[in-house]
């Protein structure tokens, strides 16, 4: 579809994402009109089942297992992910397989049509979001796994009804727009379940207002330990949930010590929709073993051990903290950090000060990024007020990786962590691919 954009040639994927950046004004619009209106005018109704993912943590790796087992039963499978480490490619995935350039910009060039028509702005995550379900449309995929972004009231990703909604976490992120308590939260984030619906809450200590709002909507809710869970064994695990026990399961490739809750959660929802999308225990068990999500306690080298986390909230921060502890290291933790300014940096902090000897950081190469400066202070705010404390600078996170490279042995190891920036910026520059 040809079509006059300024400044973007047709089949050049880098211009139409500069232009989608400047079509709004800010990255976040709270709200559900301007893109359920393109949405009406592209008449993106889909017909196959779709499954919505929200959560504050563990969004990711639901997504991949599910992904993953869906695939193993012989699904056709869209997944729509964000935000994205190198390529946003990686954000669309039909098969498994990142959607390719030329079909992301005739997509971009389907829902800009219907934008201009309907004489509205979008976000660059809510162009994406159509963009993603225009693509699954015309692939005719068997099932959706989609991921929200922000929240779950007004995100994009709810204009489109699920069959099953997942709740993976709720806690502190996000304040500005979704509110300062966990019970704010939880009701923006419940809002992606749906009447008569099963919705599947992997929290430990659900909110109050997700199991009224569940009430309320008339939601099938499932919440872990209450109506699902699991046992651990010795290399193995068991799942319970709507349809009975599931035994000896292999443990999931995914590493960390949140994930036997992730893969429950996973493994609940698929018993809730089994009318809907039959899967036997072989796909369960080779999706499990199948899916990778990069970024998530991902492991690239042994001797030193180089990790790479996404955590950039102070419950993630949490989790890394626990999978770092029970990794046996001899030597120092070299912390490759950098943050956005508007995240809790001393909070992520004050969970892994007893995990890292050593910190090494820079500034991210965003607009929202914080300066090296900042960070330090709110190393020194955690509770490491003494000037003896081993803080290095450096102009990028290239430089910071290479720097505790040289100075890492094979007893020691390196943590690349703080931000999707931060990750996406080392893997880059490793040439490392996205997914395994």
């Amino acid at each position: 579809m040809h079509m006059d954009v300024p400044g973007v040639t047709a089949e050049s994927l880098e211009d139409w994402l500069r232009y989608l950046e400047s079509l709004h004004p800010s990255a976040i619009e709270m709200g559900l009109e301007r893109v359920a209106n393109v949405q009406y005018e592209l008449g993106l109704i889909p017909r196959f089942p779709v499954i919505t993912v929200g959560g504050t943590n563990g969004k990711g790796s639901v997504c991949a297992m599910l992904e993953a087992i869906l695939q193993s039963a012989g699904y056709k499978t869209g997944c729509y992910t964000s935000p994205h480490l190198i390529r946003f490619n990686e954000r669309i995935r039909i098969d498994g397989e990142d959607i390719e350039n030329a079909s992301l910009c005739q997509a971009f060039a389907q829902v800009e049509a219907a934008r201009r028509n309907c004489h509205t702005s979008l976000t660059f995550f809510e162009f994406g979001t159509l963009a993603a379900m225009y693509l699954f449309v015309q692939a005719r995929v068997d099932v959706a796994v989609l991921e929200i972004g922000l929240g779950g009231r007004l995100d994009a990703v709810s204009i489109f009804d699920p069959d099953c909604a997942i709740l993976t976490s709720i806690d502190l992120d996000h304040i500005e727009y979704l509110g300062d308590t966990r019970e704010k939260i939880g009701f923006e984030k419940a809002a992606i379940f749906r009447h008569g619906k099963p919705a599947i809450c992997a929290d430990t200590d659900v909110p109050d207002s997700v199991h009224q709002h569940a009430t309320k909507i008339g939601a099938q809710l499932s919440r872990f330990s209450k109506e699902f869970g699991f046992q651990s064994k010795d290399k193995q695990w068991d799942f319970w949930g709507p349809k009975g026990w599931r035994y000896s399961l292999p443990v999931p490739a995914l590493r960390g010590s949140k994930q036997l809750q992730n893969a429950s959660a996973c493994l609940a929802a698929l018993d809730t929709i089994h009318e809907l999308l039959p899967v036997n225990m072989n796909a369960i068990r080779q999706g499990l073993i199948k899916a990778t999500v990069p970024g998530r306690f991902q492991v690239v080298s042994t001797q030193p051990m180089i990790i790479l986390d996404v955590a950039h909230n102070p419950a993630a921060a949490a989790v890394l903290a626990q999978n770092l502890a029970a990794t046996s290291c001899t030597g120092r933790t070299y912390a490759v950090f950098s943050m956005l300014q508007d995240k809790n940096i001393q909070g992520v902090v004050q969970k892994l000060k007893d995990e890292i000897d050593v910190w090494l950081l820079f500034s991210i190469q965003s607009p929202r990024a914080a300066s090296v400066e900042y960070i330090e202070q709110e190393i020194r705010n955690a509770g490491f007020p003494g000037e003896d404390l081993p803080i290095y600078r450096f102009s990028d996170g290239v430089e910071a990786y290479a720097f505790a490279c040289e100075q890492a042995s094979k007893n020691d190891r390196i943590c690349i962590f703080g931000s999707f920036y931060t990750v996406g910026d080392v893997l880059n520059h490793l040439h490392m691919p996205p997914r395994a």
